[in-house]
């Protein structure tokens, strides 16, 4: 592959371009996707698709150029991962919107010190470990299969699922806004002498995240969902049941008040145990960069495909921004009660983002490479980050008034704001990097294109979740309405740092979750040394105890969906994984559907005032509705699963569509 592409344009004006117009699209479903259910998908893939689809109409495209594009796309989409954490200075009420200009700093500030971070990570957790990358891997394989003779033809079909799949999880998110069917189901019951619930959100989105993290975190979710749900809500509510106040809302306030700190627990367990397993690696990867740095100041030659930006220009580069995001960090401090003592939290802030982010990018890098971006452990980190964060900065501030207390917790979120800028670019663009080596790719451009996307990113950032909270608000959060969007981890985020400063924060639910997160990573360990097969991720164990059943629930059923599907690939001859791919491609064309009718539907709710402009039925939440809902939800997933069956077969035809010719695979 090297050779072939030796001479080949990588970074081109058309796919910046692209990449930029592709960026647009998928921060906007990941950032409603992130808001609504704590989860965002990595975006490589359909993008790699559409990439090809379009510049195929261009002369001299290549598999380097397209790979640009699927850079610059992925690594912007995955910014929008930055929605974990700011939303929860709305929530504080610290802000009352989100500011363009400062949005957009510790977007590209933090997604800066991403790149720059994983390009030593790059020789340590890519070029140096046997870790899987599935969808950095996965990404390789559509774009080498996109230049082959048959390449055309699998574009093509690879669009047509996509664009199948967003349209029936837009159709039938639209049904729901309608109010003709319901989209969501609960039920809340006692439990001996306690009192817990159930419940699932039918949304086809949840389908795909399932269908993409696969059974393994699919079952680890569940087993969470069991901690929390089958044992945690009953003993904590056991006693704590008023006849005269409905169940519902005391098992709500329980799982808000209780629950989800012991979740937060088992993830900061589970995120340490991570660096401290990778930590060698690391340190070894750092090393291997500066010897590379050294050998070609000596002249001798360095293979093109193993040329990184000098480490020297990234050293200069990370202590450069670090001076931006200080004033940035101090502009947040102008004029509130803390300004007098500025200085010192300051710079507690920068050392916070300069170590901790790198410790984030190195755990966030290692779990994508493990379990996929789809699936790392971004939003776990945060709560982690947000907890050590608000510990350093109490301790350099000292003791602080009650009118100093709500300006100190907005700072502790702002700056664990700018650490997530890192986690979240470095979760993402080692599978890019790991894409880029598979297909020939050189990595310093590669790097420049993950800048490029940083930018780009930042840029759109500010307006989509500004029309996010105009047409929704946040859960809690002042001005909220009805159908306000969950926002799970800015609104732990915003509880833990409420709870440190101010003392309230019960650190014996935090030391349960942790000792629950230390058998689990126990439990997988040994499991890693008895059988290849069962693992239970520890990060996906507590996700699932801390996050809503509702948005839980499904993503176990669509992982099982996706391994049937898998399944029948194997069987039925995949030896290119192509229908496998397919089948990936539905999954992520579930999820930009439903995400992006839920950018429209914000716009609507915007235009018109109304937290229910489209629906045209009463109660949407009756047993029948309900019925109705869950029929419907298990029908189209029928069709669609079998639809995409038939497209992924070569001789196969489509429901309602003319047989396809076979490749003409003699060239």
């Amino acid at each position: 592959m090297p050779s072939a592409l030796a001479g080949t344009r990588e970074i081109t004006i058309r796919g910046v371009i692209l990449g930029a117009l592709i960026t647009l699209v998928f921060t906007a479903a990941n950032v409603y996707l992130g808001l609504r259910i704590g989860l965002t998908f990595a975006t490589s893939i359909p993008a790699a698709v559409i990439s090809m689809g379009v510049l195929r109409f261009f002369a001299n495209h290549s598999v380097v150029e397209n790979n640009i594009v699927q850079t610059i796309a992925s690594a912007a989409g995955t910014l929008s991962a930055i929605i974990f954490v700011l939303p929860a200075l709305i929530m504080i009420g610290w802000w009352s919107g989100f500011p363009y200009w400062t949005t957009m700093a510790v977007c590209g500030l933090g997604g800066l010190l991403g790149v720059m971070y994983s390009i030593p990570l790059r020789r340590a957790l890519v070029t140096g470990s046997d870790l899987p990358y599935p969808e950095g891997v996965a990404g390789a394989e559509v774009l080498k299969i996109g230049e082959s003779a048959q390449g055309a033809q699998e574009n093509r079909r690879g669009l047509r699922v996509i664009a199948l799949g967003a349209a029936a999880a837009a159709g039938y998110a639209l049904l729901a806004s309608m109010k003709v069917i319901s989209n969501a189901l609960t039920a809340t019951f006692r439990a001996g002498s306690g009192a817990t619930m159930a419940g699932a959100s039918l949304s086809l989105a949840l389908i795909g995240v399932g269908h993409l993290v696969g059974v393994t975190v699919g079952i680890a979710m569940l087993v969470g969902v069991l901690i929390s749900y089958g044992a945690l809500l009953p003993l904590r509510t056991a006693g704590h049941l008023p006849r005269d106040e409905a169940l519902t809302t005391v098992v709500s306030e329980t799982f808000s008040s209780d629950v989800r700190f012991i979740g937060a627990g088992a993830i900061a367990v589970a995120a340490v145990w991570t660096f401290l397993k990778i930590s060698g690696p690391i340190l070894r990867g750092i090393t291997d960069a500066a010897v590379s740095a050294r050998t070609r100041r000596r002249g001798h030659a360095v293979g093109m495909h193993e040329r990184d930006i000098p480490i020297q220009v990234v050293g200069l580069v990370i202590l450069g921004s670090l001076i931006p995001i200080g004033l940035l960090l101090a502009d947040f401090t102008a004029g509130t009660p803390i300004d007098a003592h500025a200085g010192d939290i300051v710079a507690a802030g920068v050392l916070l983002v300069m170590v901790i982010g790198l410790v984030v990018a190195s755990v966030c890098g290692y779990m994508a490479g493990l379990i996929g971006s789809s699936n790392s452990p971004i939003s776990g980190v945060g709560i982690l980050v947000v907890l050590v964060a608000a510990l350093l900065i109490k301790a350099t501030y000292g003791p602080a008034s009650a009118a100093q207390m709500p300006a100190l917790v907005a700072y502790a979120v702002f700056t664990a704001a700018v650490i997530f800028g890192v986690a979240t670019i470095s979760n993402d663009n080692l599978q890019d990097l790991k894409t880029g080596q598979l297909v020939g790719a050189t990595p310093w451009k590669q790097q420049v294109a993950l800048v490029i996307g940083v930018v780009v990113g930042s840029v759109v950032m500010a307006p989509i979740l500004q029309l996010m909270q105009t047409a929704f608000g946040f859960q809690g959060a002042p001005g909220a309405t009805g159908n306000a969007l969950a926002a799970p981890q800015a609104a732990l985020i915003s509880a833990l740092a409420n709870g440190v400063f101010g003392g309230s924060l019960n650190w014996s639910l935090v030391g349960l979750g942790a000792v629950i997160g230390a058998a689990v990573v126990v439990l997988d360990e040994a499991l890693a040394k008895t059988t290849t097969k069962l693992r239970l991720p520890p990060l996906a164990v507590g996700m699932g105890m801390y996050l809503p059943i509702a948005l839980t629930l499904v993503i176990p059923i669509g992982a099982v969906l996706g391994r049937i599907y898998d399944s029948w690939a194997r069987r039925s001859g995949d030896p290119d994984e192509r229908k496998r791919r397919t089948g990936v491609l539905l999954a992520t064309g579930l999820i930009v559907g439903e995400s992006l009718y839920g950018v429209a539907f914000a716009g609507v709710v915007v235009t018109t005032g109304k937290d229910e402009p489209l629906a045209i039925v009463g109660d949407a939440g009756t047993p029948w509705f309900q019925l109705f809902g869950v029929i419907a939800f298990a029908g189209v997933i029928t069709w669609l699963y079998r639809y995409t069956r038939a497209m992924a077969s070569p001789r196969a035809t489509a429901p309602g569509q003319e047989p396809e010719p076979l490749p003409d695979r003699a060239g």
